[in-house]
């Protein structure tokens, strides 16, 4: 598998080699890839002919839908920069966000119209572009904008950001992490190296594009060259189960409190979910109480328990074989990233020691979207006088063998008779309890 230099790359190479294959269900819509490389080179194409320059920012304000799928590489198409928002984020938020990226154009469907129009002063630069009144609906523009404006290749370079991804902010605005379209194919790069996605492989994902979990699994199967089968959510559990039987899904992405309704779902016995072959988790350390039932739901899968943060996409990954003799382990670094742990001494190590868990490879942000000081305090000076790392506050255990153990945030550990504790301690007892 060759990997692109620029993230949009992935699906323009797609197109070429296997034009009519499927890239995207929807609802009943179905996208090959060069159907939907044409839509978003539409809709590239017309943000270039209404005056979007290269490094502009486009918001992209709409629930999982195809829509959603086709503004995301359209922005990069056209050389932009896309951030997509929950859907349902709330006019202050969105306030918030419009104010730190200046966006030139905002995509959104007719509620989050409504949304925008209570904030009249954040209006985008150059204008909105709205969607049908479903969801399902797609954007799609005449062809004759690609006939008359052609998307023709313009110099751009790796280190041009890509996107930029908000994060939940709960005590202040959410803060923007800036990632070049290297730090995303690097760390695409890294995650199928392990994870061994193909052009076979079916992906279900309900997680919102927002999250960069849901993001990744979109670029990962464009780059793979396999389906994604994409849902706005997760709140009708049994069609989620039927979805996987009748489609014959392969990969499931999933966070453990969707485990925990899917394990509490009756009458899946009379389903064939015998297709999945690889579970994926992340958010959340996996409950090793999990693990025996899922794989008895789904007999012939992997399970594969992740870390990573948004800062950085993926740090470690558990080989499902591991996860038996260290069921409280998030793994070993990808390929290409490197860890430490730097405890209460400001001491580095890499083996036989606690502290917070340091990060340093291409995959690491480029920082906070024009916040130079809570930049600083995540990437600071590392080994060697050219490079920042990312400091990460998650405090780890690292064992003798390279394995890390997630403890806890740095900010959420508290004291009970003395003694430190923290959430993830209580969160294990309690996955436990039947």
């Amino acid at each position: 598998m060759s990997f692109p230099v620029l993230l949009h790359h992935a699906l323009r190479d797609g197109a070429n080699q296997s034009p009519d294959s499927t890239a995207l269900v929807c609802g009943q819509l179905r996208l090959s890839y060069q159907e939907l490389f044409d839509r978003a080179a539409s809709l590239g194409a017309e943000m270039r002919i209404r005056g979007m320059k290269r490094g502009d920012r486009v918001v992209i304000l709409l629930p999982n839908c195809p829509a959603n799928v086709i503004a995301i590489y359209g922005t990069l198409m056209a050389q932009g920069t896309f951030s997509v928002l929950n859907a349902s984020m709330k006019a202050s938020k969105l306030n918030a966000v419009l104010e730190n990226s200046e966006p030139a154009f905002v995509i959104t469907d007719a509620a989050g119209l409504r949304t925008l129009s209570s904030i009249p002063d954040r209006l985008p630069r150059i204008g909105v572009l709205v969607t049908g009144e479903s969801p399902l609906d797609a954007i799609s523009f005449d062809a004759a904008c690609l006939r008359g404006h052609p998307l023709n290749e313009m110099p751009q370079v790796d280190l041009d950001l890509a996107a930029i991804i908000y994060t939940s902010g709960t005590t202040s605005a959410p803060k923007g992490v800036a990632l070049s379209h290297r730090n995303m194919t690097a760390a695409t790069r890294s995650i199928l190296e392990y994870l061994q996605l193909d052009a076979n492989d079916i992906v279900l994902s309900v997680l919102p594009l927002s999250f960069d979990y849901g993001l990744y699994q979109l670029l990962l199967t464009i780059q793979a060259g396999g389906t994604l089968v994409l849902r706005e959510g997760f709140g009708f559990p049994y069609e989620i189960a039927q979805t996987i039987a009748a489609m014959r899904i392969t990969v499931l992405p999933c966070v453990p409190t969707m485990m925990a309704v899917l394990l509490r779902l009756r009458k899946t016995d009379t389903l064939d979910l015998s297709s999945v072959r690889k579970i994926t988790n992340t958010g959340a350390a996996l409950p090793a109480a999990f693990v025996p039932r899922l794989q008895e739901m789904f007999s012939n899968s992997r399970m594969y328990s992740m870390y990573g943060l948004t800062e950085c996409k993926r740090v470690s990954w558990l080989p499902p074989e591991e996860f038996s003799h260290r069921p409280d382990s998030v793994g070993r670094p990808m390929s290409n990233v490197e860890v430490y742990v730097v405890d209460e001494d400001g001491k580095w190590h890499t083996r036989d020691a606690e502290g917070e868990l340091v990060v340093r490879g291409s995959n690491v942000m480029c920082g906070y979207y024009r916040d130079p000081e809570a930049t600083d305090r995540a990437l600071r000076p590392g080994l060697h006088p050219w490079e920042r790392v990312l400091f990460t506050g998650d405090l780890f255990r690292i064992d003798a063998d390279g394995y890390l153990y997630f403890l806890g945030r740095k900010d959420q550990l508290f004291k009970s008779r003395g003694e430190r504790v923290s959430p993830r301690e209580i969160e294990v007892v309690l996955y436990a309890i039947p």
